[in-house]
């Protein structure tokens, strides 16, 4: 008996010992672990480190710092003040963050800062005469072509793309060319007036 007491005590003590060094090397790898990742997030992704970006934008020019992932949008609102060119989806649907890069209407969410680099962009802001708001501009006021508003600056700068590229629109091209420009309040209707309105002031030089 006294032999069989002790057998069972010295399993015992092998499992007790069995565990604590299984739990202390398994400690040991997290805190490896742990360090390895404290040390992956100090160190600079590859690549990362600022550029110096020229941007022609509405007609001036403008020098930043950019890290070369940081996209046109972001450079726009956050390191130059354009704000009228909006984030919406910020994977190139909704279209509410389009601009014009050399007169062509481009989602600047999906435009990397970089590649925008001395070609001159427009922004909503840049449809403006002076303090007068540009001929797309006045259409849409005229014909009540927004609700919430937060679609319009892409909605316009897209409008000007489609007038540029075809100054007379049929309401077919119409919408087809601002159909990469939801509005989801509906304003279809009163967007398509806008466009036809637009074509007309911009006839009579507005």
């Amino acid at each position: 008996m006294d032999k069989e007491k002790d057998r069972r005590e010295a399993l015992s003590r092998r499992r007790f010992f069995g565990s604590v060094a299984g739990g202390a090397t398994e400690a040991a790898l997290i805190g490896a672990a742990a360090t390895v990742e404290a040390q992956a997030e100090t160190q600079e992704a590859p690549g990362a480190e600022a550029v110096k970006v020229t941007l022609h934008v509405n007609g001036q020019t403008h020098t930043v710092l950019a890290e070369p992932r940081w996209t046109l949008l972001h450079v726009l609102r956050d390191e130059l003040g354009f704000t009228g060119t909006k984030p919406g989806c910020e994977r190139g649907e909704c279209g509410a963050c389009t601009v014009l890069i050399d007169g062509v209407a481009r989602y600047s969410c999906m435009t990397l800062a970089v590649e925008a680099a001395d070609r001159q962009i427009t922004t909503v802001e840049g449809l403006m005469h002076g303090d007068e708001l540009g001929a797309v501009q006045q259409a849409f006021l005229e014909e009540d072509a927004f609700q919430c508003g937060f679609c319009t600056p892409g909605q316009l700068v897209n409008v000007e793309a489609l007038l540029r590229k075809t100054p007379d629109p049929s309401i077919e091209q119409i919408r087809e060319g601002v159909s990469g420009n939801l509005c989801r309040c509906g304003a279809y209707t009163h967007i398509f007036r806008a466009v036809h309105r637009a074509a007309e002031l911009k006839k009579a030089g507005r």
